[in-house]
């Protein structure tokens, strides 16, 4: 694997820069990793036979690369290693914004866009190293007690990983934004905040 470079903020180009409601974006790498570390779900999209695609796959991160993993021979695995960009993106829904006009009904959210290439982790060590990060993150300490992947099963899977390089977060927070000539209507404004909590576990037999 490649070197990864130590940066904490995201590169701001042409295809990432926010321009749509552009205070509410951030290049910054430690708003941007609680976003990956709590959701673990993403978008993976990419262009195949001149059609976008998008798949939402489990990922999850490392330092600063994003890791995904599937069959050898499934179409998103092939798709994200022939060398061509791909984009990723993550998304939360925190409450809905209540407003005085239809107009300016909004929503909090927390959201990320990275760009970049995929490569293939091939070292066996290194696979089960991230594999078991993945693991960890779901429960600490499991690990230790379940069966590790097997060579059969490394040999069916791919792991790919993704440098976190390119890319914007755009998050937003607080209540609605009224036009002045609005103010007086007899309706009620603010937030009714979406909140995300696990559940109790169920055993299964």
């Amino acid at each position: 694997m490649k070197e990864v470079r130590s940066c904490t903020v995201l590169a701001k180009t042409k295809q990432s820069e926010v321009k749509r409601a552009s205070t509410r974006a951030s290049y910054k790498k430690d708003e941007l990793f609680p976003i990956i570390d709590d959701l673990m779900m993403a978008h993976i999209c990419f262009i195949q036979d001149e059609s976008p695609i998008s798949i939402p796959m489990l990922c999850w991160r490392v330092d600063n690369l994003i890791f995904v993993h599937g069959s050898r021979g499934s179409r998103l695995i092939k798709q994200l290693t022939n060398g061509n960009n791909t984009c990723v993106s993550f998304a939360e829904l925190n409450g809905w914004v209540m407003a005085k006009s239809a107009f300016h009904h909004s929503a909090n959210y927390r959201s990320a866009v990275l760009f970049g290439k995929f490569s293939i982790v091939n070292d066996e060590a290194t696979q089960l190293q991230y594999y078991q990060s993945f693991v960890e993150q779901l429960e600490t300490g499991r690990w230790q007690h379940i069966r590790s992947p097997n060579a059969k099963e490394l040999a069916a899977t791919t792991l790919l990983c993704m440098e976190i390089d390119e890319g914007a977060v755009k998050i937003r927070t607080g209540g609605p934004i009224d036009d002045p000539e609005d103010m007086a209507l007899p309706v009620w404004v603010g937030e009714i905040p979406l909140l995300r909590q696990w559940g109790e576990p169920k055993i299964s037999n």
